[in-house]
């Protein structure tokens, strides 16, 4: 099982990580998603967002997410072969979650050294978190 923290992590880098180790037959736990960074123009990308939230159907999608950890897991498996039958017993390893449950506080984190956001680049970046309050969401 791999525990990752989504903190000041970069959400790309991390969602490709997860789907490759839950490709090999691993878990992988993702806490704190709603933490996890999108890099890029703030504007921009909310922008972005809130268009591809118009463009859906209510009835026929694409759907929008507006949790953080099901938005999260949506990234995620964009980079999964969702339709195949590998892809599908992967999608079902990877579990997302809000903040830090009681069953992961003491469990060893994944280190994910070079997919942070280091504090002395000056990136423009987001939260998926601010990108889902922005969309509608509540968390």
């Amino acid at each position: 099982m791999i525990v990752i923290d989504a903190t000041n992590i970069i959400l790309g880098r991390m969602a490709s990580f997860a789907a490759k180790q839950a490709l090999l037959g691993e878990t992988v736990e993702i806490i704190n998603s709603g933490k996890a960074i999108v890099t890029g123009n703030k504007k921009r990308t909310l922008k972005d967002q809130l268009e591809k939230l118009e463009r859906g159907s209510s009835t026929r999608g694409p759907f929008t997410f507006k949790r953080t950890d099901r938005f999260v897991k949506r990234v995620i498996r964009g980079m999964l072969p969702y339709n195949k039958e590998n892809g599908k017993k992967a999608v079902k390893r990877i579990r997302c979650y809000v903040g830090v449950p009681d069953k992961l506080k003491d469990a060893k984190l994944q280190n994910l050294k070079g997919m942070t956001l280091s504090k002395l680049t000056v990136v423009k970046y987001t939260t998926v978190k601010e990108i889902c309050n922005v969309i509608g969401g509540r968390v």
